[in-house]
C-alpha cells in the first residue's frame, strides 16, 4: 500500500480554493449561458432543496456532487450518456460559486480538461437575468 501524501503544513480553504481557481478559467453567466447555447455541458451540483427554493436553470444537467466524478468520467460505468468524452466542456454550477470550483477541478484530474465553473454560482446567474424556472412562475 502506497502511503498517503500529506501537504507539508496546514491549509486553509481559502488557500485550497485559490489554488484551485488558478487551474481554472472561470466563466462570468453570460459566458456561463452563452457555452451552454453552443452546446456546453451545465451541471447543477446544487441540493434538492436549494433547486426548490430557488429554481433551476433550464436544459441545466442536475447532477448531485456527491455522484459528480462517477457520472461525468467517460470511463466510468455509472456515466451518463451526456459523458461522451474527455473533451465534454463541463461547466460547473453550485449555489455561490465555491463547491463547483472545487468540483471543477475535480473533474479536471479525471482529464476532463474544458471543465470550469460559473463566477457566483447560481444566485449569480440570476441576479444577471439569466433564465430560471423562477422566472416561469412569476
Amino acid at each position: 500500500m502506497t502511503p498517503v501524501e500529506t501537504p507539508s503544513a496546514p491549509r486553509s480553504i481559502d488557500e485550497v480554493l485559490e489554488e484551485t481557481r488558478g487551474r481554472l478559467h472561470r466563466l462570468e453567466p453570460a459566458e456561463a449561458a452563452a457555452r451552454m447555447a453552443a452546446g456546453a455541458l451545465l451541471v447543477d451540483t446544487r441540493p434538492v432543496a436549494q433547486r426548490a427554493a430557488d429554481g433551476e436553470v433550464p436544459g441545466a444537467l442536475v447532477v448531485e456532487r456527491n455522484v459528480l466524478e462517477w457520472r461525468l468520467d467517460p470511463a466510468s460505468e455509472a456515466r451518463l450518456p451526456e459523458a461522451t468524452d474527455h473533451d465534454v466542456e463541463v461547466i460547473v454550477l453550485c449555489n455561490e460559486g465555491y463547491a463547483s470550483s472545487l468540483a471543477a477541478d475535480s473533474l479536471r484530474a479525471l482529464g476532463l480538461h474544458r471543465a470550469t465553473d460559473v463566477v457566483g454560482g447560481y444566485q449569480a446567474w440570476a441576479a444577471a437575468g439569466l433564465p430560471t424556472t423562477r422566472d416561469a412562475e412569476r
